[in-house]
């Protein structure tokens, strides 16, 4: 028998928001401003982070989809002499949020049918907490959550599982009565590490070949997500 679920954890980029449609033009953009407007300099910076220049397209194993703002500037600083991690991911988090957000599904409804059902709602992402709450409150949606914690809120950073027990323990849900939303395989195997539900979403990079072992179920995007909540409730 499935239990009762009272908690939602989301993933933001890829889950919440389109990865694509959101993080294309942001990655154009902040190539072109860290190599001064070179164009074979940025077109060497986007290969190591997975990123064509040319099409606009991120790789599917792309380092962006999933990894930290820290992990990801390692990658960049080789080609940045002179430039220090943290000065880097001050710059990329700043850009970050600025960055503006295409929603994977109308965001305030969904989120406010959620949370009348009396659900705890939180989101638990690899990037920064100060940009995922800029992203979340120009969306108009911040309110609707209970919490949001970054890779820099203390509790590490997906696949382990820190942020989702943290989420847990400061909400009062058990894990067993949480369900983690995401769109990518850290996502995922976080979720099954912590002891929750997992629901896979097809808004990141993913297929679904490349989340359904790690799922309970797989999902086109997080619009689906009330309906199924409700059908394994009835």
């Amino acid at each position: 028998m499935l239990t009762q679920i009272e908690g939602v954890l989301f993933d933001k980029d890829g889950t919440l928001f389109d990865f694509n449609a959101t993080w294309s033009a942001w990655a154009s953009a902040f190539l072109d401003e860290i190599s001064g407007g070179d164009k074979r300099a940025a077109e060497q910076m986007g290969q190591a982070i997975g990123f064509d220049t040319a099409t606009h397209e991120f790789q599917p194993n792309s380092p962006v989809v999933a990894g930290t703002p820290h992990e990801i500037a390692q990658l960049l600083l080789p080609f940045l002499p002179g430039s220090t991690p943290a000065g880097l991911v001050t710059r990329m988090n700043a850009a970050a949020a600025a960055a503006p957000m295409s929603e994977a599904a109308p965001l305030a409804p969904l989120l406010q049918a959620l949370s009348q059902r009396g659900l705890r709602l939180g989101v638990a992402t690899n990037d920064a907490e100060a940009p995922a709450k800029a992203h979340l409150q120009t969306a108009g949606v911040l309110e609707w959550f209970d919490m949001v914690i970054g890779c820099d809120s203390g509790y590490g950073a997906k696949p382990s599982p820190g942020q989702l027990l943290a989420f847990a323990d400061l909400s009062g849900v058990a894990p067993a009565r949480t369900v983690m939303v995401g769109d990518s395989r850290h996502d995922l195997i976080a979720g099954r590490a912590a002891g929750m539900m997992t629901i896979g979403v097809l808004t990141g990079m993913s297929q679904q070949s490349d989340l359904e072992e790690l799922a309970d179920v797989v999902l086109p995007n997080i619009g689906h997500v009330p309906a199924y909540l409700g059908k394994i409730a009835a």
